[in-house]
């Protein structure tokens, strides 16, 4: 009896080793296959059309951009949530994720496996309908506990912060930034995959700068800056990205040091060269 037994869960251990066996290599095809497909005409038109940051890069640049959309797209899920969404959305989702790494191509955000996409802004309880007394419109929130590995966008949000080429917010690079800044364990302002070490000290010196200035009203920074230093980075990380210009006459010590922790120095150098 006991023999028979073992022959039976030993023949079930073994289906369901090959049962996964099978089905990773099923979905290691598939992904092959997506990434082998060249880039969409119509995703390369989003970019052109709706990506500052891409429409920035030359030919080679704009060729690994694309590659990594693809990849990220590839390997995420991107869900609408009572709403709507199309390929113009989840490239945006995909940009996002991607412009503030752009440095970093072997990256592609292993703790996320989807974004959720709202049909607005939320309350803490991902209530986005209004009620009376409703105080709280969160745009973009990256999931903790049991809602971990999870990116939570508001589309007309998301589409706002590509809605032109000079914005200085982006609801979808805020949050990959926070992302960045969780990688080390502590969503705290400091990420050290992009802060090396001897810019630590020279980082808060410059976040307990701003933040003065910030308070004072002497600052054009968004004042939820003030929040934390996590808010802080997320949010002059929008700015630096979205309006590299303004920001780089605006916040020169700043934008030197975030050209350095977004690995960004030639273009800082070229701007500064240019006069910009």
């Amino acid at each position: 009896m006991n023999n028979t037994i073992s022959s039976i869960i030993l023949i079930a251990a073994v289906t369901g080793v090959v049962s996964y066996i099978r089905s990773s290599r099923k979905k290691k095809k598939l992904l092959l296959e997506k990434l082998d497909a060249p880039l969409p005409a119509s995703w390369r038109r989003v970019l052109e059309e709706k990506v500052a940051f891409y429409k920035t890069l030359d030919e080679g640049g704009k060729a690994v951009f694309g590659e990594r959309v693809r990849l990220f797209l590839a390997t995420k899920n991107i869900e609408g949530i009572d709403v709507d969404i199309d390929d113009t959305i989840r490239v945006m989702v995909a940009s996002s994720a991607i412009i503030p790494t752009f440095a970093f191509p072997g990256y592609n955000y292993p703790g996320v496996n989807s974004v959720l996409v709202y049909p607005n802004s939320f309350d803490l309880q991902f209530r986005t309908k209004r009620y009376a007394g409703h105080a709280e419109f969160i745009s973009g929130m990256v999931g903790n506990r049991s809602m971990n590995g999870i990116v939570i966008l508001s589309k007309p949000d998301l589409i706002e912060g590509f809605s032109g080429s000079h914005n200085d917010g982006n609801v979808g690079i805020h949050e990959f930034v926070h992302l960045l800044d969780k990688e080390d364990g502590a969503i705290d302002g400091i990420p050290e995959i992009l802060v090396q070490q001897p810019f630590v000290g020279p980082w808060l010196h410059e976040i307990k700068n701003e933040m003065s200035k910030i308070a004072k009203g002497d600052s054009d920074i968004n004042p939820y800056a003030l929040e934390s230093n996590a808010e802080f980075l997320a949010i002059v990380s929008e700015y630096f990205f979205g309006n590299p210009q303004k920001f780089q006459k605006a916040h020169p010590e700043l934008y030197q040091l975030l050209s350095t922790i977004f690995m960004r120095d030639n273009e800082y150098r070229e701007n500064k060269a240019a006069g910009q």
